[in-house]
């Protein structure tokens, strides 16, 4: 994929926002970092989304997450656009700052932009897009979907997890792994003595046909 991508360091931006000015990187600092695309103010399925954004602030924020959410048009254009945003997800305010990009740079720094959609004067629009960056600043997942599809914020915070757990320990998350879930040992974890002192806890291999002994489960 061109452009931006998993463990490159996202650009350091400098953009105006409905929060005034920030630097990203400053802005990020030691935290886990969230940056959200959206392909215009004042669209349907956007609306839904910065509102979830919005009820789900404090379930980022126990996990230590911070929030930037990106809209092509500009910051009072944003801010009109918020009162539409907690109107329709009453009892949450959009607490999260929200880019400007009126030129269209920031989203091609961020591989945001739509390859099909264009403004009424031919410019590009930002994609759906969501870059999960962590305390590295480097981009640890990403999600790009179509204009038509709206993010599910459940997925997002599972993955969250899971990337969190596996940036503390050598562990990785199994198929259709939920929070509270057992999670596998990684293969990096190459023998008993170092499983037990890693994961003192205990954990569980699977007999295999194989006999094998890679598939290991522990909570973590």
């Amino acid at each position: 994929m061109p452009g931006l991508t998993m463990g490159d360091t996202i650009p350091d931006l400098v953009a105006d926002s409905t929060h005034g000015k920030i630097r990203l990187h400053d802005y990020i600092g030691a935290s886990w970092t969230i940056v959200f695309s959206h392909p215009g103010d004042f669209t349907p399925v956007c609306t839904t989304e910065l509102g979830k954004m919005a009820e789900y602030a404090q379930v980022f924020a126990q996990r230590g997450v911070k929030l930037v959410g990106l809209s092509c048009d500009d910051v009072q254009s944003h801010k009109e656009w918020i009162k539409d945003i907690e109107a329709y997800t009453p009892g949450c305010k959009v607490t999260y700052p929200i880019l400007a990009d009126p030129n269209r740079e920031i989203i091609k720094q961020l591989n945001m932009v739509d390859p099909d959609e264009k403004d009424s004067s031919g410019n590009p629009l930002p994609s759906r897009a969501l870059h999960i960056v962590g305390p590295d600043k480097k981009v640890k997942l990403s999600f790009l979907y179509p204009a038509t599809t709206g993010r599910n914020m459940d997925e997002v915070v599972r993955v969250l997890e899971s990337l969190q757990k596996s940036y503390k320990h050598k562990i990785a998350t199994p198929a259709n792994w939920k929070p509270g879930d057992p999670v596998v040992i990684s293969p990096s974890v190459s023998n008993i003595e170092q499983a037990k002192e890693m994961f003192p806890q205990g954990y569980k291999t699977v007999d295999l046909p194989s006999k094998k002994d890679y598939l290991r489960f522990t909570n973590v």
